[in-house]
């Protein structure tokens, strides 16, 4: 399954690490340093051009992506609670 983020973007659920709110989050400096240090690597895109809310980390063994949603958190966990048919 995917996870759509916003615009058209996608990324695998399976691949999804985390899902965070920019709010909370952007009060540490750890979290500050970490998006900073993935913006100059390269790693962080932008999925709108409307004020981001949330930012999810992807990836699978060393290649990692941040992407900037202007979606919330909340929506974006709702999107990955749906019924899966076996």
């Amino acid at each position: 399954m995917y996870l759509h983020l916003g615009q058209d973007v996608v990324v695998p659920e399976a691949d999804v690490i985390g899902i965070f709110d920019l709010d909370n989050t952007t009060g540490s400096n750890i979290t500050r340093k970490f998006l900073r240090d993935a913006e100059k690597s390269g790693c962080v895109k932008t999925v709108s051009d409307e004020l981001p809310r949330s930012f999810i980390v992807s990836g699978t063994g060393k290649k990692i992506s941040i992407h900037l949603s202007q979606l919330s958190p909340q929506t974006l966990l709702k999107r990955t609670e749906t019924k899966r048919f076996e």
